[in-house]
């Protein structure tokens, strides 16, 4: 990955963290929305964002997912107006749950390491 597109990537993660923060007022999203990755297209065409969704129960979770999914438009609209970029990517939000499958690991080496297992 060149250091432009480097530099692209780590923008993008932080203003659509800023603009799922502050600008989208949708009651479905309970909870704190973390952005984990983007994965950028060569051309900045595309953008997988990968997030997690630390809530309460997986209903409110379900609910943040559905409500990115929902506001995928404004969020790309905000995007195009606070980064100057020849063409605004395409944005595909996808759940990464790899942070709750690592806390699921650590409290079972715990449990192993106790010899509760």
């Amino acid at each position: 990955m060149s250091l432009r597109n480097e530099r692209v990537r780590k923008t993008l993660m932080k203003e659509i963290a800023d603009i799922i923060q502050k600008d989208i007022k949708d009651p479905r999203i309970n909870g704190v929305v973390s952005i984990t990755d983007i994965e950028l297209a060569h051309d900045n065409s595309f953008a997988k964002v990968y997030f997690s969704v630390f809530a309460t129960d997986e209903e409110a979770k379900q609910q943040t997912i559905d409500a990115l999914e929902d506001n995928v438009s404004k969020i790309r609209y905000e995007v195009g107006k606070r980064i100057r970029l020849r063409l605004t990517p395409e944005l595909r939000f996808i759940p990464d749950n790899s942070l709750e499958r690592g806390t699921r690991v650590m409290d079972l080496i715990d449990k192993v390491s106790k010899g509760e297992l």
